[in-house]
């Protein structure tokens, strides 16, 4: 196969699978009420189908780019997209919500194997100064996912029930998995084969470490805004914090780390990673503030709540390309300030506004978060994937889908955590949304890490 033909493959199986697991998400969040009533489940219960796979799929991701890294990326894309279509078939015929719960946490064990790799195949298929518009094209591909699950899951649901949705992506992930799998790669280069001939290990007690400290992590976010500072929340909180010192004293001593040196002693990734994980904690704090704002207090509908936040699933569509171009000109510094600069305004006037808002402010603050957020997407990750080697491209992408699906959870958890703390919606909306905006200034300021207009060394 040309060199031409396996970028092509590579970047739709990266895209395919982007695509399905955010899909995934946004189609059970409008049917998850229906699977409750329809399966007599509890508040709890229900819930628990994201809390699981949440905490499987935070927890294993960094494990999972390793493997990528030592196994292949396509093998590990391929065995966690078609376990990804397994699992959600079976989803789709469970008898209870024990079946369900059990299920969505293999899923989150599949998706783990699969996410870092659709960053590590556009590495290793891509050269280093080429990265930008393949991330674009799978960014904006997420965002079109985000815009559209909410009406997809909604039609499905209505017209044949919860079930359906589980069935969506089936068929998808066993075709792209199969054809990532068929094809041949190009020969590699003689500096590859013995790069190659030298695999890391696996290091099994930091995987261990990392696991028990971002799953202790993300139970402590998830239940804090419900339980407060109940015996959970205190528990899960203090095995985080223990664990992270376990693992960091381990990661110093083994002669081969789960966290190459190469990342986490650089500033610039360290910078990158903590504008993803800001970045995203901002946005969807304050879309999950701006979901109650518009139907409690502007007395929107469902439906029209979700349209008066297209605007910023639409804006991410538009900017991740364009942020790609002005990428190559401007440098990852430069382009990132101004992304989340962007988002900070945006999240801040939101919170300014009252009962008389209008379409127009709502629609305004909208395009600047999304905006912002596709920009920054863009720019940290293609500075995550682009300085790291092409042997450690799994654990890169490891780390930026960990801070993308541990920031959501964190914002979430910091909005619902002040907004039931206030004695009034309007009036608590402006300092949550205060909060998250100064998140977004604190990643405003780690851009200064990163690198200015000009070449980049990969690796």
């Amino acid at each position: 196969m040309s060199v031409l033909s396996h970028r092509r493959v590579t970047l739709a199986g990266s895209v395919v699978g982007a695509v399905l697991v955010a899909l995934d998400g946004t189609v059970l969040t409008v049917a998850r009420p229906a699977l409750q009533r329809d399966l007599g489940a509890s508040l709890a219960e229900a819930q628990w189908t994201s809390t699981g796979y949440l905490i499987a799929v935070a927890s294993l991701l960094v494990l999972a780019g390793r493997l990528g890294d030592r196994y292949g990326h396509r093998r590990l894309f391929a065995l966690g997209m078609l376990g990804f279509a397994a699992t959600s078939a079976a989803i789709g015929c469970a008898p209870g919500i024990g079946w369900v719960v059990a299920l969505r946490v293999v899923q989150g064990v599949c998706g783990a194997l699969l996410q870092p790799a659709t960053l590590g195949m556009l590495r290793a298929a891509y050269p280093p100064d080429r990265l930008g518009m393949p991330i674009a094209l799978r960014t904006s591909a997420i965002g079109v996912s985000a815009a559209a699950g909410p009406l997809i899951g909604g039609v499905l649901t209505a017209q044949f029930g919860w079930r359906s949705v589980f069935f969506l992506g089936v068929v998808p992930a066993v075709v792209i998995a199969l054809l990532v799998l068929c094809v041949r790669e190009p020969e590699p280069s003689p500096a590859a084969e013995t790069a190659a001939a030298r695999p890391r290990g696996l290091d099994p007690v930091g995987a261990v470490l990392l696991g028990v400290a971002l799953a202790c992590f993300v139970t402590a976010l998830v239940t804090l805004p419900d339980a407060g500072r109940s015996a959970v929340t205190v528990v899960t909180t203090g095995g985080a914090i223990a664990a992270t010192v376990c693992l960091v004293r381990h990661e110093r001593r083994t002669p081969d780390p789960l966290l190459p040196p190469s990342a986490v002693a650089s500033p610039v990734v360290v910078a990158a990673l903590g504008i993803l994980l800001t970045a995203s904690a901002a946005l969807f704090g304050a879309l999950f503030v701006a979901s109650y704002f518009l139907q409690d207090v502007l007395g929107l509908d469902a439906f029209h709540t979700a349209l008066s936040m297209l605007p910023a699933a639409l804006c991410m569509v538009l900017a991740a390309p364009l942020s790609a171009v002005l990428l190559r000109r401007l440098g990852a510094r430069a382009t990132t300030g101004a992304g989340m600069t962007l988002m900070t305004v945006g999240v801040f006037a939101f919170g300014r506004l009252d009962a008389t808002a209008t379409a127009l402010p709502v629609g305004a603050c909208a395009f600047a978060m999304g905006t912002g957020f596709g920009t920054v997407m863009v720019t940290a990750t293609e500075v995550l994937v682009r300085r790291a080697a092409a042997s450690e491209a799994g654990v890169a992408g490891g780390l930026q889908q960990t801070a993308m699906n541990v920031g959501p959870t964190l914002g979430t958890a910091v909005a619902t955590t002040l907004l039931v703390s206030g004695r009034d919606l309007t009036a608590s909306m402006g300092p949550t949304l205060t909060v998250l905006a100064v998140l977004t200034c604190a990643g405003a300021a780690a851009a200064i890490r990163l690198p200015r207009a000009g070449p980049v060394p990969a690796g």
